[in-house]
């Protein structure tokens, strides 16, 4: 994908595998980027989650066609070549260990992701799934601990509603640019976008602020008497 060694894939993962969101927004100040990469705090998980993945992007629009009158049986034949013709996106046979799978659904209300396809490509290797659209299967996905983050929760299915446009393009969810290759981190703070040219020296000040962090709370836990958890440690 784009270019990227498995060496290359390999050493930022592990750069990064540790660091926090709030740690990486720093490293992202500490080289000027003050007002890039962090995603719009209505981009929420379905469940507490850390994960950190590099960039496997795609693109959907709205369906612009409109939906032939069908019976029930028909519409099952036509979902099928819906799936097979208009919405299906080649990246996902592409996924690589590491991947972080980001969806720009241009906002449509479709539940893009779901308990069976996200798990399939979980499967594959894919670390976390996140779109500006909608996500179903909800109880399931947090059953199977499948992490997502997603502008809103919704019911619907592709067919009639979503086409697919492009894969490994750059996209944007919750104002924030994301480029194929790029780190991505996530958790309860929410995500940030780190581009893939200015990694290496955005995660050197990630992590000098998450050991000074690390440091001053062991203070204070020690301080408190409390017994040091691996957050300290």
């Amino acid at each position: 994908m784009t270019g990227m060694s498995q060496d290359e894939r390999q050493t930022l993962l592990e750069l990064y595998k540790d660091l926090r969101v709030a740690d990486v927004r720093d490293g992202m100040d500490w080289n000027m980027m003050h007002q890039y990469g962090s995603v719009h705090h209505s981009i929420r998980p379905l469940f507490p989650a850390r994960v950190v993945g590099i960039a496997r992007t795609s693109r959907y629009m709205p369906y612009e066609q409109s939906i032939p009158h069908m019976s029930p049986d028909e519409y099952t034949e036509w979902v099928a070549w819906y799936y097979r013709e208009v919405s299906k996106n080649p990246g996902f046979a592409e996924i690589e260990d590491g991947d972080f799978v980001c969806v720009d659904q241009s906002g449509v209300s479709v539940g893009i992701l779901g308990s069976n396809n996200s798990l399939a490509y979980y499967s594959k290797g894919a670390r976390a799934f996140m779109t500006n659209g909608g996500v179903r299967d909800t109880d399931e996905l947090i059953l199977q601990q499948v992490p997502v983050w997603s502008q809103f929760v919704s019911q619907g299915m592709n067919q009639g509603r979503i086409r697919f446009d492009a894969k490994d393009v750059p996209i944007s969810i919750g104002g924030a640019v994301i480029r194929p290759g790029d780190m991505i981190v996530a958790d309860g703070d929410g995500v940030i976008v780190v581009p893939r040219n200015i990694a290496h020296e955005v995660a050197k000040y990630a992590h000098q602020e998450f050991s000074n962090d690390k440091s001053g709370r062991r203070k204070l836990y020690e301080q408190l008497g409390w017994e040091l958890d691996h957050t300290v440690a």
